[in-house]
């Protein structure tokens, strides 16, 4: 059925080449896109429509025009990597805002070799060997604890 659709595509594509339009634009995109759009049939695991990754996008692509302006590239490149750490915070099933809460907390005082602990992947298990107590205060000390024992590097 997909070789009989892009077989199609071509020659709509074909039609409508020299009207340059949404058509056009729409039929050339399957045809430029056709490995991409059969990659499903190679591995099963694929869906074939991209509807959560389309979920997952609107807000950004709804905001763009109150975000028009960041400032610069560098405040635009913030914002992305903000967008990812949230992204990273859902896809690790963590409420991002407190997620960040927690991170802004502990950041002053963790040592600078072992942020990987601070991340959305690994933070529920960072949390749990916090002190509860220091964490719930709104500012102070928090006590980093030790590296976990499958984490210490070993003396072989």
């Amino acid at each position: 059925m997909l070789d009989e659709f892009f077989a199609w595509a071509e020659g709509v594509f074909e039609r409508v080449r020299a009207v340059r339009g949404p058509m056009a634009t729409a039929f050339g995109y399957a045809i430029r896109q056709r490995d991409a759009l059969r990659r499903f049939l190679d591995d099963g695991r694929l869906r074939m429509e991209n509807n959560a990754s389309e979920r997952a996008l609107r807000p950004i692509a709804v905001g763009r025009n109150a975000w028009l302006f960041f400032g610069s590239g560098d405040h635009a490149q913030a914002a992305a990597n903000l967008f990812s750490l949230i992204a990273s915070c859902v896809l690790h099933g963590l409420d991002a805002e407190s997620y960040l809460a927690d991170i802004i907390r502990v950041l002053p005082y963790w040592p600078r070799d072992r942020y990987l602990e601070l991340a959305p992947k690994y933070w529920a298990r960072t949390l749990a060997r916090l002190d509860h107590l220091e964490m719930k205060r709104p500012i102070g000390y928090v006590t980093v604890p030790p590296l976990a024992a499958e984490q210490q590097p070993s003396s072989d």
